[in-house]
């Protein structure tokens, strides 16, 4: 009988402890990553800057990047500026938007990529993605998964708290996303990877049930941890399904319809998770994720993040027009406009609005 086996891209190095930036330069040399401390490190021009200040004295052969924002020409940019230079991986050292355009221009000129992330928003400090806005509105960009996660939880605890919050139902959106994948699976026979959607169903799980909350070291390592087996979940998988379903294709309709007034990706895509299990019938699992929402001081419902529901039905209705081939609980319901407000009512009652 032949022994099989599965290589699963993953980081070399996952480190999610208080002060674990302190040792950057010897984890990075340790690890054979950059024994000569030559790199590319990418900051913003905002808590970057402070983060420069603490580590340009461990990392004397460093050179820093400013990125401007987190769209594709910032990661063009960033990519041609590192290139030819020699340098033993690059470095994104900041929030989603740092690190995803750090990602992009890694791969793009084939160094490895190392994420030191300052908060913990949503689930791309390991995901092979890159999410990044381009002149038609934000894309989506494959990209190799980090060769190392390095989360220090006394930064995270200085970052806002609205940062750790976005994680938080980034994290929860993964119950629905995979009710969704098994939906399809159902209908149209779409593969489903098991090991895949076993990780991101049990990272959802952990931040569900944890009775801690954002001040907590223990919770924050838990969520974390989730939104690292998140993003290794996405790489087993080759796409984002684990992750995705009618909770992003709802937030998406949300930056694509208002894009000026949108709240936080992990904020809508709660409000979708939320929602989308209500639509299932789940009703018990829809008031679950509420309340863990709500106890996280998340939104619940559309007019706490400034839409009427008027709005909201419009961008539940436009929702599966944003991933055009994906099947979710939306595509299988093909609700009216009508029955989508009936729908938010009998939601909205629940959850006890």
């Amino acid at each position: 009988m032949p022994v099989l086996t599965r290589l699963i891209p993953s980081p070399v190095v996952v480190d999610i402890t208080r002060g674990a930036m302190d040792d950057l330069a010897g984890l990075l040399a340790d690890q054979r990553i950059s024994a000569s401390g030559k790199l590319a490190i990418a900051i913003s021009g905002g808590s970057g800057q402070g983060l420069r200040e603490k580590l340009a004295p461990v990392l004397p052969d460093a050179d820093w990047f400013l990125v401007a924002d987190g769209t594709i020409d910032c990661a063009v940019k960033l990519a041609d500026d590192i290139k030819g230079k020699r340098y033993d991986a690059v470095v994104g050292l900041g929030g989603g938007k740092i690190i995803d355009v750090a990602k992009y221009a890694a791969a793009r000129v084939g160094l490895p990529m190392v994420a030191v992330a300052t908060n913990l928003s949503h689930d791309g400090i390991c995901s092979p993605i890159s999410t990044l806005d381009n002149d038609n509105g934000r894309g989506s960009y494959g990209v190799p998964t980090p060769i190392a996660i390095v989360v220090d939880l006394d930064v995270v605890r200085d970052a806002p708290d609205r940062f750790v919050r976005s994680g938080i139902g980034d994290a929860l959106s993964n119950i629905s996303a995979i009710a969704d994948w098994e939906l399809s699976h159902e209908i149209n026979g779409e593969p489903v990877d098991g090991l895949a959607a076993a990780m991101g169903r049990t990272a959802g799980e952990a931040v569900l049930r944890h009775p801690g909350t954002v001040g907590d070291d223990e919770f924050l390592t838990v969520l974390a941890d989730a939104l690292v087996l998140t993003g290794i979940a996405m790489s087993i998988s080759g796409d984002s399904r684990p992750s995705s379903g009618a909770c992003h294709e709802i937030s998406h309709a949300f930056d694509l319809l208002f894009p000026k007034r949108a709240a936080s990706h992990g904020e809508q895509v709660g409000i979708g998770a939320a929602f989308a299990m209500h639509l299932r019938g789940a009703h018990a699992q829809s008031q679950l994720i509420a309340e863990v929402l709500r106890r996280h001081g998340l939104p619940v419902l559309p007019a706490e993040i400034g839409f009427s529901l008027d709005e909201f039905v419009r961008a539940v209705d436009y929702a599966p027009q944003t991933r055009p081939g994906r099947f979710t609980i939306l595509e299988h319901l093909n609700l009216s406009p009508d029955q989508i407000k009936d729908a938010y009512v009998d939601y909205a009652k629940a959850i006890g609005s």
